[in-house]
């Protein structure tokens, strides 16, 4: 398939906030073929965000979006939790689970984070030492452990530079993600039953005679490099630099810069779905893993990574 083929690119900077913070904090950068243009957008809750994307694949079917969360957990979570398939687990987080794994009364000692007085700040023993790889899916060990260690991989060991590696497990705290991932399972569960299809979990779709649009799990970090995105003076000299450097940002609006200077959540989805964009031929190429594994935990997608 070739890259002008892909209709639309979405690049969703997700957010866990139960409350009216989610209309603030979740954004959406949006490149759309037919006019070349890429435009931010924020302002709905979650549930908006998928009747809008809905909508956009029935204009649009080949397109691809892109959520910053984790589509699971750790394969042997599924496996206690009696779920033979990721969209079983979508199916148990959305039927209440995930909500009482978030509760402050849990019982579940292994979701931590400060989120109240019954909640601890700490990290359970299990996952400490020999047992910090247990709390992590293959694909978090791959992009955020292994590439600092010997024989890893520099470019993104660099990317991750100053960041500390989270675990869905961790729903509080600065930089979890866990939240946002239980949060984001029921709405992934409609977007497959309106028609989306799930990477690694399913091929792709987009060159089909009817085409499906198409979800796949990112992690903003690994698609902008190492930044303090919470300054506004690095955001704005590191889009400075890129509009002298590279064509896709020279062309951007006043109106979308102002939006990615102002907030780290709009730069973010600016930023990634730019990267997306410059490598939308690889979309239409992914295929379902046969990894059992990573058939429950699923891959974080970057440039150049393939199903095994």
């Amino acid at each position: 398939m070739r890259a002008e083929a892909i209709e639309r690119v979405v690049a969703v900077d997700w957010s866990g906030d139960k409350g009216p913070g989610q209309r603030k904090k979740i954004w959406a950068g949006v490149w759309t073929a037919a006019t070349g243009r890429v435009s931010l957008e924020s302002g709905r809750t979650r549930v908006e965000l998928g009747e809008w994307l809905v909508e956009l694949a029935r204009e649009t079917p080949r397109m691809v979006v892109g959520i910053d969360c984790c589509f699971s957990f750790p394969a042997w979570f599924l496996a206690e939790h009696g779920c033979a398939t990721i969209f079983d687990f979508w199916q148990h987080v959305a039927a209440g689970h995930g909500e009482r794994w978030l509760a402050r009364e849990c019982e579940d000692g292994r979701f931590w984070g400060k989120v109240g007085a019954s909640r601890t700040g700490k990290r359970p023993m299990e996952f400490c030492g020999d047992g910090l790889r247990r709390m992590m899916r293959a694909t978090d060990w791959e992009n955020k452990i292994a590439p600092r260690q010997e024989g890893g991989d520099p470019e993104r060991a660099a990317k991750m530079f100053g960041i500390t590696a989270k675990s869905p497990f961790q729903i509080g705290g600065s930089g979890s993600v866990g939240t946002g991932s239980l949060r984001a399972m029921p709405f992934l569960l409609r977007m497959r039953e309106a028609g989306f299809r799930v990477w690694p979990f399913e091929d792709a779709a987009l060159d089909a005679k009817k085409p499906q649009s198409l979800l796949v799990e990112m992690y903003t970090r690994l698609l902008t490099g190492p930044v303090a995105k919470s300054n506004p003076a690095a955001r704005k000299a590191y889009l400075a630099a890129k509009q002298k450097e590279d064509a896709a940002y020279a062309g951007l609006s006043r109106g979308v810069m102002a939006k990615a200077l102002g907030s780290e959540d709009a730069f973010d989805a600016l930023v990634c779905a730019l990267e997306m964009v410059r490598w939308r031929e690889e979309f239409a190429r992914l295929k379902a893993t046969k990894d059992a594994a990573l058939r429950l935990e699923g891959i974080t997608w970057r440039p150049g990574v393939q199903a095994e």
